[in-house]
């Protein structure tokens, strides 16, 4: 474990200095168009997945890539890190992510958000901020976007009983479009409150889509059950790995949201 905690403490080091260093590549993009400025932001989760294999012995499999659908989609994806924020955009032309409005407040960060069409939501605002919140995803979508929701609203940690909130069907149902469902087991490698990395295989896997205009509590029903079964597949696979390279998988908190 001595060994995971330098290789981890040499992997956050290189990963902020990376960061660094690519912001201030990315300053001249704010007089660009968005592609531009995600360009960077995608060599920042290419660089990232190349120091998580040499530093920290963390592969990344992505399954059913070919499943992706072209052009105007809501995605809804299970939330365990970080991680997935910045690595999941890469896989569409014009992701669009919904966030809590606090992140916009953050120097440089927060105008890289507005710039790329973020769309902030104040959650203390209840049916006003989600009236707002779709009436956006659904002009962001028809405009050829693609939308990225984390239904639970934040990040659970691997194991945790699932929460997931109703306020994204009524976007799926505003938006008429397909909805491509994301399971993944990040939260093994890269957990919540800790700057430990895992060694092992992070696996995220691009589920069949769902077609449009289905029924609310049958959308509901079916992608939290696909997400939430191949999610427990591929969790169990993980910790099965770990213990084999670390003799126990690492323990987190079920309620840890």
């Amino acid at each position: 474990m001595f060994l995971i905690f330098l290789r981890s403490l040499l992997f956050n080091v290189l990963f902020y200095t990376v960061l660094v260093c690519l912001a201030i590549v990315a300053l001249p993009t704010f007089a660009l168009p968005p592609r531009a400025m995600l360009t960077v932001a995608q060599w920042w989760a290419k660089a990232t997945l190349f120091l998580m294999r040499v530093v920290c012995n963390i592969k990344v499999e992505f399954r059913g890539v070919e499943k992706i659908p072209e052009g105007p989609l809501v995605i809804v994806a299970k939330h365990q890190s970080f991680w997935e924020t910045f690595v999941l955009p890469g896989f569409f032309y014009r992701p669009i992510f919904i966030l809590k409005r606090q992140l916009m407040q953050i120097p440089v960060f927060g105008q890289f958000l507005v710039k790329t069409g973020m769309i902030a939501i104040d959650r203390k605002a209840g049916v006003k901020a989600l009236l707002d919140m779709t009436r956006r995803a659904r002009e962001a979508v028809r405009g050829g976007g693609q939308l990225v929701i984390f239904p639970e609203g934040t990040r659970r940690a691997p194991g945790a009983p699932p929460d997931y909130k109703t306020g994204f069907a009524q976007i799926y149902s505003s938006c008429g479009v397909q909805c491509l469902p994301i399971a993944l087991n990040s939260g093994l490698f890269w957990p919540r409150r800790t700057f430990m990395r895992y060694p092992g295989t992070l696996v995220v896997e691009f589920l069949d889509p769902l077609p449009p205009g289905l029924p609310k509590d049958e959308f509901l029903a079916r992608v939290q059950a696909v997400i939430e079964d191949a999610t427990g597949r591929i969790v169990e696979a993980g910790r099965k790995e770990q213990e084999q390279l670390i003799g126990s998988a690492p323990s987190y908190a079920p309620t840890d949201s």
